[in-house]
């Protein structure tokens, strides 16, 4: 341990849990920067036993994380991810690596309806994440025949070259990937599951995400003001279904953000939040009518019939509000409404398709 002590500082994961947030969720104070920082550097290095590492994630899940401690965690991860930025500005769609097993998987027909319209975007994701191990954008792109295990710089041609590129965590991540045993052991998310989703590995100045309470984009917009890694102009982040970037039916809320020199986050002037209903915008229908068997198979064939043109109904009018939301988060629309506009021109004009075939050519 003296050998690990002076390598990392003087805050090895039992003592953290003894003197500072293993006491319990009320008791437990919050980690500094510095001792997160020296935590998630033991735990990238593999340092602390695997009983120790266990009751550590659990102790930050108890009492909840705060900002600071994320931020750390993040710029820990983030200098050791392999970056590749395309020419293009894409919009980051940071959705949940451990996926959805009830409903469709629509981000990648979005994205590419996105694309068509003129709105780069940009997914990534594992294979198999734990907790869930379900299906995430990987294994949809994969039914659909496209690449998906490619190196950063791959991915950041397929952006430029298509308009919607995938980034696979395991190469551009490694770090995080190589973390997978453990986690999968935990049989719980930690903190892992929240900042891999913030990874933003073809450096774009727009985050999209989802959240279940507004609290937790709250949470997201001062985590990356807390960064001292990233530099985001804009974050866009709505109420989705099963923790993914996928809009939720009805009435949802939905927060932005945008930095213009505010360090404030959450609490400054240029958050906002607001609540839309769905079926203003032609989304007229409840979660279970998105509802899928094999998510992986329908959710291609899903994107495939709606791009092709070949389907309407509640799959694509969902497609297009979700493409609607990635076109203004990018402030490529001055609102939803004409994002919506710009989607459905996409999807009739056969463009949309277009992107579906350049990216099976790539």
């Amino acid at each position: 341990m003296a050998q690990a002590t002076q390598e990392f500082g003087e805050w090895p994961l039992k003592r953290l849990m003894t003197e500072v947030c293993g006491s319990g969720h009320k008791s437990a104070d919050d980690l500094t920067r510095a001792q997160a920082t020296e935590a998630f550097e033991r735990i990238l290095a593999d340092e602390p036993d695997p009983t120790t590492l266990g009751a550590f994630w659990l102790a930050n899940r108890w009492k909840r994380n705060t900002p600071e401690e994320l931020g750390a965690y993040v710029d820990v991860m983030c200098e050791r991810v392999e970056y590749a930025e395309p020419d293009c500005d894409p919009v980051d769609c940071g959705a949940n690596y451990d996926g959805k097993g009830r409903t469709a998987v629509l981000g990648v027909a979005a994205g590419a309806v996105a694309a068509a319209a003129g709105t780069p975007v940009v997914v990534h994701s594992g294979d198999r994440v734990p907790t869930q191990k379900q299906d995430a954008y990987k294994h949809v792109l994969d039914e659909l025949g496209v690449h998906t295990e490619l190196t950063p710089s791959d991915s950041a041609d397929m952006v430029d070259e298509t308009g919607f590129g995938f980034y696979y965590q395991p190469a551009f991540n490694p770090a995080i990937d190589e973390l997978f045993e453990r986690r999968d052991a935990m049989g719980v998310r930690t903190f892992v599951n929240t900042i891999e989703t913030l990874a933003n590995p073809a450096g774009a100045s727009v985050h999209l995400g989802s959240f279940y309470h507004l609290a937790f984009a709250k949470k997201v917009v001062d985590t990356f003001v807390e960064s001292e890694f990233h530099d985001l102009d804009r974050v866009l982040m709505f109420q989705g279904m099963e923790g993914y970037d996928d809009v939720r039916p009805g009435y949802t809320k939905v927060a932005e953000w945008d930095a213009e020199g505010d360090d404030a986050g959450s609490e400054g002037a240029s958050f906002d939040d607001f609540e839309i209903e769905t079926a203003e915008y032609g989304m007229d229908l409840e979660e279970a009518d998105l509802a899928v068997d094999d998510v992986a198979a329908e959710s291609a064939a899903i994107t495939e019939e709606v791009l092709s043109g070949d389907r309407d109904g509640a799959f694509a009018d969902a497609v297009a509000v979700n493409a609607a939301l990635r076109i203004y988060a990018r402030e490529d629309a001055d609102s939803i409404e004409e994002g919506l506009e710009m989607a459905r021109t996409a999807i009739d004009g056969g463009s949309a398709y277009e992107v579906l075939e350049a990216l099976r050519d790539f």
